[in-house]
């Protein structure tokens, strides 16, 4: 008996640069919060990731590839654990959009953005977090369960397909650099 192509692990693994970005976005905003950390273009590099790498290139594959097999291998496209994804990555767009709005009136000289900028990131990487973790201890092993052998191979392609309309392997290892940079000034103001 064969073994089946593994569909999950490599989305399994794009969350885990999603969630270093988390963790560097949280430490930022908490201290933005407290009036002790001011680069607001980190913020503007945050939602760059945000949406080329979490949303275009990683959630591209979940809605337009994995979500669709699930849907067309028989679970129901609403009131389904893919209908809670799909209105997860919704939500979390509007704290994206609500952080970026922010920081770039915080680097006009705006007042007052501090605040907003800290809540919406906070509130973006909470929700995410949880997010990320019902997909990779539910939705992913289900998938795993659920989709048969005859579609997996499909299923590698568009996600390779999905990758090519994103610039694919550049984009993931720009994204990568980034989140290591990002990770390196953090080290660097602790110092």
């Amino acid at each position: 008996m064969a073994t089946k192509r593994d569909i999950t692990t490599a989305l399994v693994d794009e969350h885990r640069l999603i969630l270093r970005m988390l963790t560097i976005l949280e430490r930022n905003a908490s201290l933005t919060g407290e009036g002790a950390y001011t680069d607001y273009r980190f913020y503007l590099d945050a939602v760059d990731f945000i949406r080329n790498y979490a949303d275009r290139f990683h959630h591209a594959k979940e809605e337009d590839v994995l979500f669709e097999a699930l849907v067309a291998n028989g679970m129901p496209r609403q009131n389904s654990p893919v209908a809670a994804m799909l209105l997860e990555h919704d939500q979390g767009r509007a704290f994206v959009r609500a952080m970026e709005e922010a920081a770039q009136a915080a680097l006009r000289g705006e007042p007052g953005q501090d605040g907003i900028i800290a809540a919406n990131a906070l509130g973006y990487l909470e929700l995410l977090r949880e997010h990320i973790a019902k997909e990779d201890e539910i939705l992913y092993p289900l998938a795993e369960r659920l989709i048969p052998d005859t579609v997996r191979d499909g299923i590698i392609a568009a996600y390779g397909a999905a990758e090519a309309r994103t610039s694919g392997d550049f984009a993931a290892r720009w994204y990568e650099e980034l989140v290591a940079r990002c990770e390196g000034e953090v080290v660097d103001r602790a110092a």
